[in-house]
């Protein structure tokens, strides 16, 4: 994996494009050759890996990609930092740079038409911190042919991501993520390897696609329990869900029919029996429709 970009690198290829990192788009570029030796050999990617990542910057993590995936696909919102990407790879990674494609566009906005040839099978990605959990859940309702991924966000955020229930941290982004995926913690990462240098860890985040648990409810219905289960967490559900289900009798109603507690609160539920009481909706009311 030769041909990684260094500190003096990024700071050259910054000063040269007279880009200068910005909070708005939650820009920390990494310059450590090492941490992004250590993303891609935690990706796991093979030959036959079609790679999406998002934000790419100035390049750093997309040379790492390029040897070992079989193709990648780079979205980057930003015009000059996408324009200049090709040049980079192809300065630095050789005939590994034909295996690139840039796509200059809001990851949150993009489709799986745009991502098609080919279609990705692996997110591996520096994500910026304002956008991570959306961006992610975004991808995957998008891209029925990703099979697992790895991505490197903030430590508070990858601890919400990987939490079960029960955990203080377990919320929306743990449910939400358990719908399409396993997920687990895959290590921290520390801020001096990121230009400039962020006031907090970042944490890597592997999961590995699955099948939804439950085919027979839509993931709409689904994330809608789970949305009013913790738009309120202390309360108990039969109270929370009043609003979704019509009432908090009819509540009460499909949480047993669910077989779950009424007085259960929505950090204790896994996503499966959020899955059963989408199942379980009142006739009748827009949460059943």
């Amino acid at each position: 994996m030769s041909g990684l970009l260094g500190p003096a690198e990024i700071r050259e290829l910054a000063a040269r494009l007279g880009v200068a990192p910005t909070k708005k788009l939650g820009q920390n570029f990494v310059h450590d050759p090492n941490t992004v030796r250590r993303i891609v050999t935690a990706a796991g990617l093979t030959p036959d890996d079609v790679a999406l990542e998002v934000g790419p910057g100035l390049g750093s993590l997309t040379l790492g990609l390029l040897p070992v995936a079989g193709h990648v696909h780079a979205v980057e919102i930003d015009p000059v930092l996408a324009g200049a990407l090709p040049e980079t790879a192809a300065r630095h990674a050789g005939a590994d740079a034909g295996r690139l494609t840039v796509h200059r566009a809001d990851a949150l906005r993009i489709d799986a038409a745009e991502l098609a040839d080919p279609p990705p099978t692996a997110l591996v990605a520096n994500l910026p911190y304002n956008v991570a959990v959306p961006v992610v859940l975004h991808l995957l309702a998008e891209l029925p042919s990703l099979r697992h991924g790895l991505v490197m966000v903030q430590k508070e955020v990858a601890d919400r991501l990987v939490a079960g229930p029960g955990s203080k941290v377990y919320g929306i982004p743990s449910v939400k993520l358990a719908w399409y995926a396993q997920a687990r913690g895959a290590g921290r990462v520390p801020p001096n390897v990121f230009w400039p240098v962020p006031n907090v860890d970042s944490g890597l985040v592997a999961f590995t696609c699955r099948e939804p648990p439950r085919a027979d409810v839509p993931r709409e219905r689904v994330f809608a329990v789970v949305d009013a289960a913790f738009a309120q967490r202390r309360k108990t559900l039969r109270a929370a869900l009043a609003g979704w289900a019509g009432g908090a009798d009819r509540a009460a109603a499909a949480l047993t029919a669910a077989g779950v507690d009424p007085g259960a609160r929505g950090e204790s539920l896994t996503v499966e029996q959020f899955a059963a009481i989408a199942a379980s909706a009142p006739v009748g009311t827009s949460a059943a429709k």
